[in-house]
């Protein structure tokens, strides 16, 4: 049996074993003042001087206001750690059954004498509820309530024949006894809530990581699926029509594409799964003037004359860019009848802006959940700092403008034109991903950021 009781000691974790040390406490404090009480009703002065119902109706009442307050402590401590509130009824049966306790301690004082005892007695009667409700009333309170019983006993204590100085003695004794147990009580609970506490915010911060993991896993999933998607639909509709006019070599090319991008993208759900996903900005843009190319969209990309500024930014910034890059592409494929697209890299100082404009822009839809292909990019950006527009242009187009902010020391760099890919150009599209829900022909202007005493307050436990 004691080696069944160790290992489940063994068992419980660190919280739960200083719960139940500092719970045991507790009770320890109400049942060796029970025990105190209950041997001082039984001894000789009591038992031959007082009167038979008295002398055995004492030591009981004792052990009834333990057994009550002992019920009020428990019911104390889960309120002190909002664990529910405590019952009124509860309350005035503990501060009644004391009551009771104590007016016996001060008649049998009076009527037995209990030379040097009464002090202990006293104490020993009152300290079981004024430990428990310590727990459920303001520090101010229990305060005031000692105040009222010591002023109290300050009155009847001379009553039963104790001098001067001994009434200081009992009324010292009785102040420190109550106010120490009190004081301990409370702070034990004190330093057990602030471990529940710490206990529930490691929980709250783990929940955290754990939505945190899904957000990044349904955003990586959503870029890399998007554009591959976007791609195999049009290269699988053009395998269709060059089958139909009787091309079947080159409708024979463009299912070998489509299964070429397939595997890429099982091979990018793989690494999303890994939490391994990158994406390259120099990679993303000249996938996107071969994709555009491929559905007959001429695509120009503005860069600097030199072609290092891209290569030159640090990893996080171009696989931001780059991820932006994807689902401008999507969005251009996917929501808009577009025949030219822009596509321009600059760096001013301190910070690095992507712009994607194109025309083609259809009527808005109706408006409906908003979509996450957008919203996963700001995401990325606020992370860096940075921040994406997104919304109509001069002109009947629509342009998306993402700003990123650069470590100091980067020059300006004048973007230039390349000559824009040929419609129907065989560039190999970029690595698979980046989906879009939010049409990037129509739709408003945005700009969004990142955003960058005792527990429970005076009162920690409630009373019904």
């Amino acid at each position: 049996m004691s080696r069944v009781r160790v290992r489940d000691w063994s068992g419980r974790s660190g919280l739960a074993k200083v719960d139940l040390y500092t719970r045991g406490t507790v009770y320890l404090l109400v049942w060796v003042a029970l025990l105190a009480l209950t041997l001082l009703m039984l001894t000789r002065p009591v038992r031959t001087g007082a009167h038979p119902v008295a002398a055995v109706g004492a030591p009981l009442l004792a052990v009834a206001n333990g057994v009550v307050s002992t019920l009020l402590a428990r019911q104390a401590m889960d309120a002190y750690l909002g664990q529910g509130p405590v019952p009124r009824r509860l309350v005035g049966r503990a501060a009644f059954m004391t009551a009771l306790a104590t007016g016996t301690v001060l008649w049998l004082a009076a009527t037995v004498g209990m030379k040097g005892m009464l002090p202990m007695a006293l104490s020993t009667a009152l300290v079981p509820f004024a430990t428990a409700h310590c727990l459920i009333v303001r520090r101010r309170t229990t305060v005031l309530i000692h105040g009222g019983v010591l002023a109290l006993l300050g009155v009847l204590v001379p009553l039963t024949g104790r001098g001067a100085a001994e009434s200081l003695v009992t009324l010292g004794t009785v102040a420190f006894t109550i106010g120490w147990l009190a004081f301990t009580a409370r702070v034990s609970m004190w330093v057990l809530g602030v471990m529940w506490e710490l206990r529930e915010a490691r929980d709250v911060q783990a929940r955290l990581a754990v939505a945190e993991e899904r957000l990044r896993f349904g955003r990586d999933l959503h870029d890399v699926l998007g554009r591959s998607l976007a791609v195999i639909a049009l290269k699988s509709e053009l395998a269709v029509q060059l089958a139909q006019r009787g091309g079947e070599h080159r409708a024979l090319e463009q299912m070998t594409e489509v299964q070429r991008i397939a595997r890429e993208s099982q091979r990018e759900v793989r690494d999303v799964v890994r939490g391994y996903r990158g994406a390259d900005l120099r990679t993303e843009l000249d996938g996107a003037r071969g994709v555009l190319g491929a559905a007959g969209i001429s695509c120009t990309i503005g860069s600097p004359e030199d072609g290092r500024t891209a290569d030159d930014l640090p990893v996080e910034i171009q696989s931001a860019l780059a991820w932006v890059v994807r689902e401008a592409t999507t969005n251009v494929l996917r929501h808009g009848d577009a025949a030219q697209c822009a596509i321009g890299l600059t760096t001013t100082f301190g910070a690095a802006v992507l712009t994607v404009e194109n025309d083609g822009v259809r009527a808005p839809a109706a408006p409906g959940a908003p979509g996450t292909g957008l919203t996963g990019l700001r995401e990325r950006l606020a992370a860096l700092g940075g921040t994406l527009t997104a919304g109509p242009a001069p002109g009947a187009r629509f342009r998306l403008t993402a700003r990123v902010p650069v470590p100091a020391g980067g020059t300006p760099d004048v973007p230039r034109q390349e000559p824009p890919a040929p419609p129907g150009g065989t560039d190999e599209p970029a690595e698979a991903g980046g989906a879009a829900d939010e049409p990037a022909t129509g739709g408003s202007t945005t700009d969004e950021r990142a955003p960058g005493g005792e527990p429970g307050g005076t009162e920690r436990g409630a009373v019904v």
